[in-house]
């Protein structure tokens, strides 16, 4: 297969789920990974799942999706390192994966049409496995280089969004280097915006390594936590008062794009955000509202902002954006995700369920989307 021909109408599209990676978010990409798994219609799909270890290296994974879920607190899921390696190359007939093993020689996979890569987080979500299928020519789920990378980064995220006239929170960013030189300063700039500040890593997702400080101490431990999981920091005011409100944004088939009514999240008990607990661990630290109860002038007010933050970023396929609805009846952009959580917990699937998109067809979808597009500059 290349990008132009597509499939042999002779066999299955064959799909490789990609999932694990190098991120925090590795765990979280396994619980995605085993939904999806449970979802792709085999009688369609010819389905090899491909583990990405955290130390980088790529293996066959098992085709086991109760292995994927989130036990507890502690029984979080991970790719198991110890399986077969395996290659993705390009030849002559076009990509294909090759199985290697100590004790037996390499055995071709075979052809791979389409790859859904369920990466979240860095080394994943942010353009670099894009950039290898686009090299590869390979047809893949989701946003391209460009649109990954900017939507990781939460800072030159906001840029570009402000450039295109989105409301988005004040904020600046604190670099590790600068941290290590100048701690006064980089708090007293931080200072400048006002407390209660939240503080995240640049890069980051799942709400790993975030912090609402109140003072220059809770400021100081913030930045610190955050500069463990990423190098760049986002030190941004608080939105008070606000509500966290989320929209799905998916491409049609014909080159348009819609989006699913909104939904709040609430967030209960001694949680004061929306942190990792409240994500993905039991669903009683949160409310979910699908869809979210708001006026309608303000969902379609919401539902355009989406359309306009996806189409700013350069987005193909799917995105969430999230907001905040602030008291006086304002929106502001949060971020924008290029490749949302599907674990059963997760607001994107939920969204489109109660917009009419059932799990398995917003998989398809998704599928679709990625066959129809050529790799390249498009």
């Amino acid at each position: 297969m290349n990008a132009t021909t597509g499939p042999s109408p002779t066999r299955r599209t064959r799909v490789a789920v990609v999932f694990g990676g190098r991120s925090s978010e590795h765990a979280i990409s396994c619980v995605t990974a085993g939904s999806v798994l449970s979802a792709l219609d085999r009688s369609t799909y010819d389905v090899i799942p491909i583990g990405i270890a955290p130390d980088g290296r790529w293996v066959l994974e098992a085709d086991d999706p109760e292995r994927l879920r989130i036990g507890g607190p502690d029984q979080l899921p991970a790719v198991d390192a110890d399986r077969p390696g395996v290659t993705l190359a390009r030849t002559e007939a076009g990509a294909g994966l090759t199985v290697s093993e100590p004790s037996a020689p390499p055995r071709a996979l075979g052809e791979v049409d389409v790859v859904l890569p369920l990466l979240h987080g860095p080394w994943g979500e942010d353009g670099t496995i894009q950039g290898m299928l686009e090299m590869a020519d390979v047809r893949y789920v989701g946003a391209g280089v460009l649109a990954s990378a900017v939507s990781m980064d939460k800072a030159y995220m906001k840029i570009v969004l402000a450039a295109a006239g989105l409301p988005v929170m004040q904020s600046i960013t604190v670099t590790a280097r600068e941290w290590a030189a100048d701690q006064t300063g980089a708090v007293e700039r931080a200072e400048q915006l006002g407390y209660p500040l939240f503080v995240k890593p640049a890069r980051g997702g799942s709400s790993i390594g975030i912090g609402k400080a109140h003072d220059a101490a809770g400021l100081t431990a913030a930045i610190e936590e955050a500069l463990r999981h990423d190098p760049k920091v986002l030190v941004e005011v608080s939105a008070e008062g606000g509500r966290e409100v989320e929209c799905g944004v998916l491409e049609t088939l014909d080159g348009g794009v819609e989006t699913s009514v909104p939904a709040e999240i609430r967030i209960t008990g001694e949680h004061e955000f929306y942190d990792f607990a409240a994500k993905y661990l039991p669903e009683e630290h949160t409310e979910l509202d699908v869809p979210a109860v708001i006026p309608d002038e303000v969902a379609q007010r919401l539902r355009d902002l989406a359309a306009q933050a996806f189409r700013a970023v350069g987005c193909e396929g799917l995105a969430r954006v999230d907001f905040f609805l602030m008291p006086d009846g304002s929106l502001v952009v949060n971020e924008l995700n290029t490749m949302p959580g599907f674990t059963p917990l997760s607001m994107f699937p939920r969204m489109w369920a109660a917009s009419g998109l059932e799990y398995g067809a917003l998989v398809d979808r998704l599928l679709q989307l990625a066959l129809r597009r050529d790799t390249g500059l498009r």
